[in-house]
């Protein structure tokens, strides 16, 4: 039986925490034989705080094909390109906003509408803290849409020692939730 793979969609948007973005793109590069493909979208945002919260433009080099922030004839724009996951890691208070009232108003929100629409997965990495009463509806409206939430809040059972291994405890949930098979930490494995 011939198994499935995935096409997933990531975004990078403005929010800090480029780590986690860098790391989960490391992470589904090594998972290659379960993907078909991955597509990626940063804002303006993203490449700058990537820049200054890692220290390079190592988002340049990054082997999946780039989408420029408005190109609306990007594939996963529609449903037809079946697109079965979109992960936005990290994903600002203000893409989660525009997702929960529908405004397509770039790649990013416009792809997290169709994801939506066609009951496919969508994953927000939210990192900001504290919430707002707005930041905190935005998530459940997102949720009853059928989107998951997953802040990045690391976990500290594996005992991490780096941020690099902080980070990655995100980024297996996010993997998970992905349903994509890896090797990581699980509790009382």
């Amino acid at each position: 039986m011939k198994q499935n793979k995935h096409k997933i969609v990531v975004a990078i948007t403005g929010a800090s925490g480029a780590i986690y973005a860098k790391l989960l793109l490391e992470k589904l590069q090594s998972l290659s034989p379960q993907i078909e493909q991955v597509a990626l979208v940063m804002s303006d945002n993203a490449k700058e705080v990537w820049q200054v919260e890692l220290g390079n433009r190592d988002f340049e080099k990054i082997p999946f094909q780039l989408y420029h922030k408005n190109d609306f004839n990007a594939p996963f724009a529609s449903g037809s390109a079946k697109y079965n996951t979109m992960i936005i890691c990290p994903c600002s208070m203000g893409t989660l906003a525009r997702i929960a009232s529908g405004v397509s108003n770039d790649l990013t929100t416009r792809t997290a509408d169709v994801i939506l629409k066609e009951r496919r997965k969508l994953i927000l990495v939210t990192r900001d803290t504290p919430l707002s009463l707005i930041h905190i509806n935005n998530m459940k409206t997102v949720t009853e849409a059928g989107g998951i939430i997953c802040p990045a809040s690391p976990s500290f059972y594996s005992k991490p020692t780096t941020i690099e291994q902080f980070a990655t405890t995100v980024v297996s949930r996010i993997v998970d939730l992905c349903g994509l098979e890896q090797e990581t930490f699980r509790w009382q494995e």
